[in-house]
């Protein structure tokens, strides 16, 4: 008779659970690298305490100064001025002018680049203006923007798309060049000729440096969010800081430079995210 496992049959292997000591190596390797990453900014802050601590005249603030400052711009109740509590509003601003800057250049950098990398007339036709426009600081835009656009808010919109723009064009100008020819045979011999070829081949093909660019573009608009914000605007940590500086309130300064640091790494650690999921195929996005 047969029994409920039959001879000469093994028992499945069961899972061994892991020791203590496996776990507590496995979570120290997950800490690495945040401890790592913190190592430098804690060494920095240290530097900066020392060289500062009881020093009231100094210049710079000590770092428990800047911490209370950001508090108060955050929740308010320390120092009650005009900027107590009101971070949150000049954040929300710059992250409008911010992200409507790199949508606007995304929007006309994106199928720019493509035309220009497929398709030779129109990169006879434009590609030398735009080289030459491509070196001219966002700086040099200002009196320009302000001319055109007036002062206030759509000066600011201007400058954030001109930072974006020519990094997401370049790149994606670059990954449209960089597709191999054979790729375009192939798809010919499978019947996928013409435009149908620039959502096939050229758009997968060129997926990786389209994203480096949009990593490259968004970084650059929180770079001259600042300078978009000196063009009349009430709020925005661009107004904020450059009014800060003409009170000679150095430690709102810095919370605003820390406030645009953060921000913009979290917005490049998102752009990062989404490149992972959609470019999981690519061996150069892990």
């Amino acid at each position: 008779m047969s029994t409920g496992t039959e001879a000469g049959a093994l028992p499945a292997a069961m899972p061994v659970p892991a020791s203590a000591a496996e776990r507590a190596r496995a979570g120290l390797a997950r800490l690495r690298a945040p401890a790592l990453a913190c190592l430098v900014p804690a060494a920095l802050v240290a530097v900066w305490q020392v060289t500062t601590a009881g020093r009231p005249y100094s210049l710079i603030p000590p770092p428990a100064e800047v911490w209370a400052q950001l508090r108060d711009l955050a929740v308010g109740g320390v120092n009650d001025d005009a900027f107590s509590g009101t971070l949150w509003t000049h954040l929300a601003a710059s992250l409008e002018r911010v992200y409507g800057g790199f949508a606007l250049a995304a929007a006309a950098a994106l199928p720019l680049g493509l035309l220009i990398g497929r398709v030779p007339l129109i990169r006879a036709l434009l590609d030398p203006v735009l080289q030459v426009l491509r070196p001219v600081p966002v700086t040099a835009w200002l009196p320009l923007a302000m001319i055109l656009f007036g002062l206030g808010p759509r000066s600011a919109f201007f400058l954030v798309f001109l930072g974006a723009f020519y990094p997401i064009l370049v790149n994606t100008v670059f990954g449209v060049r960089s597709v191999e020819p054979r790729l375009f045979e192939a798809a010919a011999m499978l019947g996928c000729t013409g435009p149908a070829q620039f959502v096939r081949v050229v758009l997968p093909a060129a997926l990786p440096s389209i994203f480096t660019g949009l990593r490259l573009g968004l970084g650059f608009a929180w770079v001259v969010i600042v300078v978009g914000e000196m063009t009349g605007v009430q709020t925005g940590l661009g107004a904020i800081i450059m009014e800060a500086r003409q009170l000679s309130r150095t430690e709102i300064v810095i919370c605003g430079m820390a406030v645009i640091g953060v921000a913009g790494f979290v917005s490049d650690w998102l752009v990062m995210q989404l490149g992972r999921r959609l470019l999981a195929w690519s061996p150069n996005h892990g």
